[in-house]
């Protein structure tokens, strides 16, 4: 496996007695898109101001591209492309003139940065738009024009700060697409912090929930589900057209099957519970047994049923960040 692109040991954040990031540990793999996943005031910002150099930490390491981002954050800075939740441009600018100020910045002639911010535009599908002013752009056009800006650097790294905020459905759904697409078209690194489950259940090829400064649990959506499942087991629904009462001893033949736990009636819908997943034996006991089938289906854990598991179990013992904006106020 390759090294860690970013790797984070007991990073820790404190202000006075409240703990904003409380020992995050984390590892983040070259080419792969992460999403920090976390209501509003759990610490993601505060981690993302960490990892590039721009707060210090209490406690603990944050490397970023193979440099310390504390103590080197000028070599950070030159190799991660960083779009915060409100990105800023002269409103008296264009789009292009705004790219060619920010490239020039980062150390390319006029006639390079030209050339460098019209291509970015295309990228980021800004073509039609470039000789618009700023002050003018929708937010959905900022973003896009945020992340022309962060690709303007050929960054190795690329960090998402709630990149979606304000942006309607239709500018979500392309906006994602393209980062997916920018992601492999160009090797890139993505963190995506977002408290939005769907979106970065859509994009993320691994998520870390992260409530209260702690990292609660992080892995691809497929393993947490796993690891749910064999906690809570493996629930299988099956409808059929009649009453399993009409059925001689099937019933007790079901909780023969290997891993039963649970079964429950209802009507012509039974509802199995298992250790394991005995959904293909449990229809053909079902039907070899003479019943008609109609419906099957299996509790997958989705990414918001993994959230609210972990984020139920989290609330029981607050920290002192939670306490202090008023966490339990705006999540009862």
């Amino acid at each position: 496996m390759k090294d860690p692109i970013i790797q984070l040991t007991g990073l820790t954040k404190s202000y006075g007695k409240v703990t904003a990031v409380d020992k995050l540990d984390l590892s983040i793999y070259p080419g792969e898109i992460f999403g920090l996943l976390g209501p509003n005031g759990a610490g993601k910002t505060t981690s993302i101001l960490m990892m590039l150099g721009l707060t210090e930490p209490t406690a603990g390491t944050a490397y970023v591209c193979g440099h310390n981002a504390t103590r080197d954050p000028i070599s950070v800075k030159r190799k991660v492309g960083y779009l915060p939740d409100n990105v800023g441009f002269y409103p008296e600018m264009t789009a292009l003139e705004n790219l060619c100020f920010i490239a020039q910045l980062n150390g390319l002639t006029a006639t390079q940065a030209r050339n460098c911010a019209t291509e970015m535009l295309q990228i980021v599908g800004l073509e039609q738009e470039m000789r618009k002013k700023t002050g003018a752009f929708s937010r959905g056009m900022k973003q896009r024009l945020g992340l022309a800006e962060v690709l303007i650097k050929a960054p190795e790294v690329a960090i998402l700060d709630e990149p979606t905020l304000g942006i309607d459905p239709k500018g979500v759904d392309e906006f994602l697409g393209l980062i997916k697409r920018l992601s492999k078209e160009h090797s890139l690194t993505v963190l995506l912090s977002s408290h939005h489950l769907h979106q970065v259940q859509r994009v993320c090829d691994r998520v870390g929930i992260f409530v209260g400064g702690k990292m609660l649990v992080e892995g691809s959506i497929e393993n947490l589900a796993q690891n749910l499942q064999q906690q809570a087991g493996i629930t299988t629904s099956i409808t059929l057209t009649d009453s399993l009462d009409t059925i001689t001893g099937v019933e007790e033949a079901i909780k023969t099957l290997p891993g039963f736990r649970k079964l429950n009636i209802n009507g012509p819908t039974i509802e199995l519970q298992a250790d394991n997943d005995i959904t293909a034996a449990a229809v053909r006991l079902l039907v070899n047994s003479g019943a008609d089938i109609i419906a099957v289906s299996r509790n997958d854990f989705k990414l918001d049923e993994i959230y609210n598991t972990y984020f139920d179990n989290s609330i029981t013992t607050p920290t002192a960040h939670e306490k202090s904006n008023g966490f339990f106020k705006r999540y009862q």
